[in-house]
C-alpha cells in the first residue's frame, strides 16, 4: 500500500510581505515545492492589502490543494496597532482556508524556532540554515519571511509526526495498565 502524501501549505502573515510555502510529505520525507513572498508595500490601503492576501491565499490553494494550513500566530509587541493589522491579515488568510474547508494550525514564533533549531530563541537566520539542512535545498535567494512560512510548514508537520507517535505510545500504555479491558 503506497504512503499517503500530504501537502502543507505554511503562511507567514503580514501586511507588507507575507510569506508562502508548501511542502509535500510522504512519510518521513519532506519536498519543498513552492517558496516564496507577496509584496505588499506598494498596495495603498489596509483593507486592499488584506483582499490581497486573501486572493494570494486562495490562488495558492486553487494551485497547490493543500490538505492542512499553518500559520504563524502574530508575536506579542509593544505596538497595538502593528498587532491588530498583523492579526488581521493572519484572519484573512484563515478565512481563504477555512472557505475551502482546509483545516488550520498556528504556532507561535518561538515554537517554529524550538521545532526547527532546537533554541526557541534562534535567529531567522539560524532557521534558515537549518531548513536548508533538513530539506536539502539552497535558500540564500529567498527572502526571510519566505523561510519563516516555509519553517511554519515543516514545524506543523514534527508537531504531526509527534502528535501522532504520542498517541501511539498513549494507546499502548493503557492497554498494559488496563488488559481486562481489551476484548481478545
Amino acid at each position: 500500500m503506497p504512503k499517503e502524501e500530504k501537502i502543507i501549505l505554511g503562511i507567514d502573515p503580514g501586511t507588507t510581505i507575507m510569506g508562502y510555502a508548501i511542502i509535500a510529505v510522504s512519510g518521513s520525507r519532506m519536498h519543498l515545492q513552492s517558496c516564496d513572498v507577496l509584496k505588499l508595500n506598494k498596495v495603498i490601503g489596509h483593507e486592499l492589502k488584506l483582499k490581497k492576501i486573501f486572493e494570494k491565499t486562495t490562488q495558492l490553494i486553487h494551485d497547490f490543494i493543500p490538505d492542512e494550513i499553518a500559520l504563524e500566530a502574530p508575536f506579542y509587541g509593544k505596538n497595538v496597532q502593528s498587532m491588530l493589522k498583523l492579526g488581521r491579515a493572519q484572519g484573512v488568510a484563515m478565512a481563504a482556508a477555512l472557505a475551502h474547508e482546509i483545516p488550520v494550525k498556528e504556532y507561535a514564533p518561538k515554537k517554529v524556532k524550538q521545532a526547527i533549531t532546537g533554541n526557541g530563541n534562534a535567529s531567522k537566520e539560524q532557521v534558515a540554515a537549518m531548513l536548508e539542512h533538513l530539506l536539502a535545498v539552497s535558500l540564500k535567494s529567498k527572502l526571510l519571511d519566505a523561510t519563516d512560512a516555509l519553517g511554519v510548514a515543516v514545524c506543523h508537520y514534527f508537531n504531526r509526526l509527534s502528535s501522532k507517535t504520542s498517541a501511539i505510545k498513549n494507546w499502548d500504555s493503557f492497554i498494559k495498565e488496563n488488559p481486562h479491558r481489551v476484548k481478545k
